[in-house]
């Protein structure tokens, strides 16, 4: 992890934030790194985004306080668990997703089999979805359901509103703005109906992603700012990368933005084997890298003198467990025992294969050691 971009990055989004007048509550399933988690709170978050309620504990045996769990709770043993922390830290804060009248129900009698919530209610979420997505309610007439399972319930109320709009576009194509912006309007639109159920002592929520199209989810959901407050998910802005955020982010390359954020992770592969003309096997496969999204992207030499130097022209075109096959050009000098810097394509699924992640400075010095805990 390169110190110099992690920080630039945490403060880059930061700003972006500020500017746009919305909170953000960076997604913590990109590193699971309490260290770097606390300098993002550190630089203002709203508070943390987590997906599952293993990733909320880690998140409380840290000391966070405001969560925001983006996603369907129906495990009676982790409502039970949740139930009991917001009954024993009355300053500890968490919503979390509802999009079915089941799910609400399920939620609602597991907080009272557990004993309630010490006349606290839980902050729920209504979540809007679209057609061949994931979770989410697919028509306003569902949402309109659920929202009324709320109002009626024992334990929960009405938080806000909340959508992912990721899954909709893989690059920056006119019909993929399009379609994003499209979901962000219907987010509002469902914003305007569900602020009359909600608790009027508790800020409404809306919320989105805001990874892939920060500027688009902002500028739609920006016409509830007066009224609600705003908070990106935003997770992978903090290493970003040099696969498929480096090729969808508005701020990729954009040096005279004050947004422009830089690829921060590297993974460090020994050359193995050069078997071939214009083929060197690396050590890293798929059990070190993410490939989800593309295979990792061959960037530095580290020759055997030290020096560390541009790779061109060289390409992963396989992954095995342990092994990484590479085609470069037969020119190129590259040896057994140099080592290869490869950046990632989407950093989640990078970065959860590693127990630590090693902090550099620009000259490759170790400044520090994050634990992650997946």
């Amino acid at each position: 992890m390169d110190q110099a971009a992690l920080t630039h990055n945490i403060d880059r989004m930061a700003r972006f934030s500020a500017d746009h007048h919305v909170s953000l509550a960076p997604h913590a399933k990109t590193t699971m790194a309490p260290d770097i988690l606390a300098r993002q709170l550190d630089a203002g978050a709203w508070g943390l985004t987590v997906a599952t309620l293993n990733q909320a504990q880690v998140c409380r045996r840290f000391g966070v306080r405001r969560l925001l769990l983006a996603n369907q709770i129906v495990d009676g043993a982790a409502i039970g668990w949740l139930a009991a922390e917001l009954r024993d830290h009355p300053q500890f804060e968490l919503v979390c997703y509802v999009d079915s009248v089941q799910g609400v129900g399920l939620l609602d009698h597991a907080i009272v089999a557990s004993g309630g919530l010490g006349g606290r209610r839980l902050g729920v979420l209504v979540e809007l979805g679209h057609s061949g997505g994931r979770t989410g309610c697919r028509t306003e007439q569902v949402a309109a359901s659920v929202t009324e399972a709320v109002r009626s319930s024992r334990t929960l109320h009405v938080a806000g509103v909340a959508g992912y709009e990721g899954g909709l576009g893989r690059d920056r194509s006119p019909v993929a703005v399009a379609a994003v912006r499209g979901f962000c309007q219907q987010l509002v639109d469902l914003a305007a109906l569900a602020a009359p159920a909600a608790d009027n002592g508790v800020p409404f929520l809306v919320s989105a992603g805001g990874s892939a199209y920060p500027d688009v989810v902002t500028d739609a959901l920006g016409k509830c700012a007066d009224w609600a407050t705003v908070v990106l998910r935003s997770g992978c802005y903090v290493t970003h990368d040099d696969g498929v955020y480096s090729r969808v982010s508005p701020f990729t390359g954009a040096a005279a933005s004050p947004y422009a954020l830089t690829a921060a992770l590297r993974l460090w592969a020994p050359v193995l084997s050069r078997p071939e003309p214009g083929l060197a096997i690396v050590g890293a496969g798929r059990r070190d890298a993410g490939f989800d999204q593309g295979f990792p992207v061959p960037l530095l030499r580290r020759c055997g003198d030290g020096a560390i130097i541009a790779l061109e022209d060289g390409r992963l075109t396989r992954l095995d467990d342990q092994h990484g096959y590479l085609e470069l050009p037969d020119a190129t000098g590259l040896e057994v025992g140099d080592l290869v810097g490869l950046g990632v394509s989407h950093p989640c699924t990078t970065v959860d294969r590693w127990p630590y992640l090693v902090e550099v400075d620009a000259v490759h010095r170790v400044t520090g050691v994050f634990p992650t805990f997946f």
